[in-house]
């Protein structure tokens, strides 16, 4: 599948900051995207209803992994070359045939501790270098020990740094899980859901967030799953919470039926406060 130029033009407006109106933007991955948190519906009346990306950082990691492409604005400049080389759409695409190719199945782990675990029924030692990540291509047979937490992360600054947020979880014996990459094969929950290990998401503070942790997960792996709230959250979304993010998602995620004291808990700042609150915050603190 090929992102075409009217869609990948559409697209970059929203990435922009315009709002576009949903009946101009009817194709199978805008309502992926809209399922997935990366594009909000916006109602204006009864009937008319506007399109917005509010965080266009969650586009372009769902452009990668999806279509290959780094940027979108130089994708579409591409596209608007008459000849098109190979080594171009190479260059911006990571394809010169701009098509969808699962070439991994899997997903990324990372940890700041050894943790012990097994593939193919034989003892292994996740623990990534520096400045590295190891990816778990056989997650069929990967099994961690039973104590071990798995993280599930959002973003991926976060998931780069972990190790400038392991005060968050210093109790714990964690694993950490990229949200990104993503595809349909949903390979992620499937691991999840064949292993009785607890499972923490650590998301943004907002009703994306909110979204993402009970469409992905909390549906799939029920009281196994819990919504990770810092000790300090109300204070930092007092001091570092944005007021944006909250007016652009307040009325586009039905949040209903729910019990879990976390994300009441949650809500209820997210309305005191009229705040959002990014995720990335949590690497600036001091360990």
């Amino acid at each position: 599948m090929r992102l075409s130029k009217a869609l990948a033009e559409k697209l970059l407006k929203m990435y922009d900051g315009e709002r576009v109106p949903a009946s101009k933007l009817k194709h199978p991955l805008i309502a992926e995207l809209i399922a997935e948190g990366v594009i909000i519906d916006l109602r204006s009346g009864r009937s008319k209803s506007l399109l917005s990306i509010p965080l266009p950082a969650h586009l372009d990691a769902f452009l990668f992994n999806r279509f290959a492409i780094a940027n979108l604005k130089d994708y579409i400049d591409v596209l608007n070359q008459e000849e098109l080389s190979r080594a171009i759409l190479v260059q911006h695409t990571s394809d010169s045939k701009t098509k969808n190719v699962r070439v991994f199945k899997g997903f990324l782990v990372n940890c700041y501790q050894p943790i012990q675990a097994e593939i193919r029924g034989k003892p292994i030692v996740i623990h990534p270098a520096a400045g590295m990540f190891q990816f778990i291509y056989d997650f069929e047979n990967f099994i961690p020990q039973q104590d071990v937490t798995i993280i599930s992360v959002e973003n991926a600054e976060n998931f780069s740094q972990i190790d400038k947020q392991q005060y968050l979880f210093k109790d714990l014996k964690t694993l950490y899980v990229s949200r990104y990459p993503q595809n349909k094969s949903k390979d992620l929950i499937k691991w999840l859901t064949g292993i009785p290990n607890a499972h923490l998401h650590f998301g943004d503070y907002d009703f994306a967030g909110i979204h993402i942790y009970l469409q992905e997960y909390k549906r799939y792996l029920g009281d196994r799953s819990r919504f990770f709230i810092p000790p300090d959250l109300e204070d930092l979304i007092a001091r570092h919470g944005n007021r944006k993010i909250y007016d652009n998602q307040k009325a586009n995620f039905q949040l209903e039926s729910i019990e879990e004291p976390e994300i009441l808990q949650l809500i209820s700042l997210l309305h005191q406060y009229k705040k959002g609150l990014e995720q990335e915050v949590l690497i600036t603190k001091k360990m």
